[in-house]
């Protein structure tokens, strides 16, 4: 019985270890920031593998970035339309600029699996700068 436990116990444990989703979050810029036009980004995960979009497209541990201006979270199983407020880094950029009008804007980091699929709010992070 106990190594029946045991055993259940370590499963358990491992199940819970394969299920975590990570997490995706800005390095830079800093919420709150303000910022010149030209805005320097740049991107970190935890738990997750930064792939070019296409590759390992069924893998739920891989992704690639996409920036989304003023826009919130794109929901869990959306494929992340491309347009002017919704910009792929499909080759795996940690690193890029987007330019922005003057003013308060709001950035979501979205991460999405290799067919732009969005892992929705959990591999998400949305920070507040202001454009001067």
């Amino acid at each position: 019985m106990i190594l029946k436990l045991a055993a259940m116990s370590l499963f358990m444990t491992t199940a819970a270890v394969a299920n975590t989703k990570g997490k995706v979050y800005f390095i830079s810029p800093k919420d709150g920031a303000t910022v010149s036009q030209t805005v320097k980004m740049s991107f970190g995960e935890k738990e997750l593998k930064v792939v070019p979009a296409g590759k390992d497209v069924e893998d739920k541990k891989s992704g690639h970035y996409h920036v989304l201006v003023d826009q919130d979270f794109t929901a869990e199983g959306q494929v992340i339309p491309a347009d002017e407020t919704h910009i792929h880094y499909g080759k795996a950029q940690k690193e890029a600029e987007v330019k922005l009008t003057p003013g308060p804007h709001k950035l979501t980091l979205q991460f999405a699996d290799g067919a732009h699929r969005s892992y929705g709010k959990d591999l998400s992070q949305t920070i507040n700068i202001t454009v001067k």
